[in-house]
């Protein structure tokens, strides 16, 4: 499926090398201010251009189609969509028969039974997570109340950023890394037992995101090494302010109103400049790849503000779903 959530329900569209990709969001309140301005930020974040990053430029500028008259959302489907202008196809053409490495190309050849759209990864390609954070801008005002901010904290397993692009450009490869994200001064009590807890619902966004394989809250794997003493978080106020916040600011699936604190793990990109042995499905043997075209070195670079936009989706739809305990209406 391509849709995400209960009430702020977001759906994807589009392939990397279609005329367009976007996203439609149902279950958006009326009277929020927006326009097209208000995507710029964040959205620009997401771009490349930066060291590290790929030489594809696109301009990535938002139309609304829908769900938006004189600059206020009215509360029916808001579709977004930017025009795809960047494109080399023929780049794509041999992955039909040897299928990159660490890629969607031979699952999804596989499932779509050989017609699904190979260019640039076609619907799988990380260029759909334009639509992730223009969703994300959304869901920030209606999760205003929070402050959410994700940062790289390691690349290639180093802390010096940098230094670990030097290598893996030097190298002619690519490498990944781990992100932060810290909500400020959350909302007690977002979270539904059991299968929509916040974690639960967090976590099913996170992974939505290409190149995600991992995620962690609070003292995280750490945990397991813990004594349960040294693990609890004290309470220190009648307000719930805790001493510590191991946790990560969940407890029993549901916000405790301290810091939200997790980190996900993002793999090095797939597509590196380095000779790979792999098979050919056309001639039955293997071969050596050699992957044309344009790629990050480093594609965690890219998607911190990406998963600042799935926890502010995740935060909207569990708000707008508590039974107006957070007094969402007046949004």
């Amino acid at each position: 499926m391509n849709s995400f959530g209960i009430i702020y329900r977001i759906s994807l569209f589009g392939e990397s090398h279609g005329p367009a990709i976007g996203v439609v969001i149902d279950g958006c309140p009326p009277g929020l201010s927006l326009s097209p301005k208000d995507f710029t930020e964040d959205l620009s974040r997401r771009q490349s251009g930066s060291r590290g990053t790929t030489h594809r430029r696109e301009p990535d500028l938002p139309e609304i189609l829908s769900g938006v008259f004189e600059d206020f959302t009215t509360g029916a489907p808001i579709t977004l969509i930017t025009r795809n202008s960047d494109k080399i196809s023929s780049d794509y053409d041999e992955f039909k028969n040897i299928p990159r490495p660490g890629h969607a190309d031979f699952v999804s050849g596989f499932k779509y039974s050989g017609f699904s759209d190979m260019r640039g990864s076609g619907h799988f390609s990380g260029r759909l997570t334009w639509g992730l954070v223009a969703a994300g801008v959304v869901a920030k005002r209606i999760a205003a109340v929070a402050g959410i901010s994700a940062k790289l904290i390691s690349a290639g397993g180093s802390e010096d950023i940098e230094q670990a692009l030097d290598k893996a450009i030097e190298a002619n490869d690519t490498i990944g890394g781990i992100i932060e994200c810290r909500v400020k001064n959350p909302p007690v009590a977002l979270g539904e037992p059991f299968f929509y807890s916040f974690e639960s619902a967090l976590s099913h966004l996170i992974f939505s995101i290409p190149a995600i394989k991992g995620i962690e809250f609070g003292a995280g794997f750490a945990a397991a090494a813990m004594r349960g003493s040294a693990h609890n978080d004290p309470f220190m106020d009648s307000k719930g302010k805790t001493v510590t916040n191991n946790a990560g600011g969940i407890n029993g699936g549901i916000t405790n109103g301290n810091d939200i604190i997790f980190r996900v793990v993002v793999k090095p990109t797939s597509s590196t400049g380095t000779d790979q042995t792999t098979y050919n499905f056309k001639d039955g043997e293997m071969t050596t790849l050699k992957v044309k075209g344009r790629h990050d070195t480093c594609i965690a670079l890219r998607i911190p503000v990406i998963v600042e936009a799935a926890t502010a989706i995740a935060m909207a739809d569990l708000m707008l779903m508590d039974r107006g305990i957070h007094g969402t209406r007046k949004y």
